[in-house]
């Protein structure tokens, strides 16, 4: 019995063997493969941009700052900050919490010098305004460092920790107990 197993075991290696022979990629494919490969790099949708992340509270938001090409018109006042794909005056229905948003922007004086673009996941409304005015402000500060002086007098490189506290075990909520009874 013993030399059977061996012989089947030749004969598996056999065929794996021939297997690989088989399978080579024919040259012409590789060549093909290089030039899709080429074609896309022709810079039109390669910008520098810089890149930081704001939290708050449960909300995390992820910046990508750009800066945006001087033109001489006068433009209205409002920054140029697109989250999550919508514009965000119309992601946030709340004057306040716009202002919260351009808010690094306005310190600066450079609210149409910037173009961002922000993916924002977590918490509420006002939790996610104040995670991306802390990241517009951290990506300010690596577009400049001389805007760290500035942002930090100002609080907006401070990130805000406080966070809702845990319910404990036996408590109704995290400090609210049942009501004590004596008998």
């Amino acid at each position: 019995m013993p030399v059977k197993k061996a012989q089947t075991k030749k004969t598996s290696v056999k065929k794996a063997v021939k297997h690989k022979a088989v399978a080579k990629p024919k040259p012409e494919a590789v060549e093909e493969v290089l030039v899709i490969q080429e074609a896309p790099a022709n810079g039109n949708g390669k910008e520098k941009y810089f890149q930081a992340i704001g939290r708050r509270k449960e909300s995390i938001a992820r910046i990508r700052l750009y800066t945006k090409k001087s033109t001489d018109t006068v433009e209205e006042e409002k920054a140029l900050v697109t989250v999550n794909g919508k514009d965000y005056r119309s992601y946030f229905s709340d004057t306040n919490l716009w202002n919260i948003v351009e808010s690094p922007l306005r310190k600066l004086k450079s609210l149409n010098r910037f173009k961002a673009t922000v993916i924002v996941h977590g918490g509420g409304s006002r939790g996610q305004a104040d995670a991306i005015k802390h990241g517009i402000a951290k990506a300010l500060v690596e577009f400049d460092l001389n805007f760290r002086k500035k942002l930090k007098k100002s609080g907006f490189l401070t990130r805000d920790s406080r966070i809702k506290e845990r319910r404990k075990y036996g408590h109704k909520k995290a400090r609210k107990m049942g009501q004590f009874s004596k008998r």
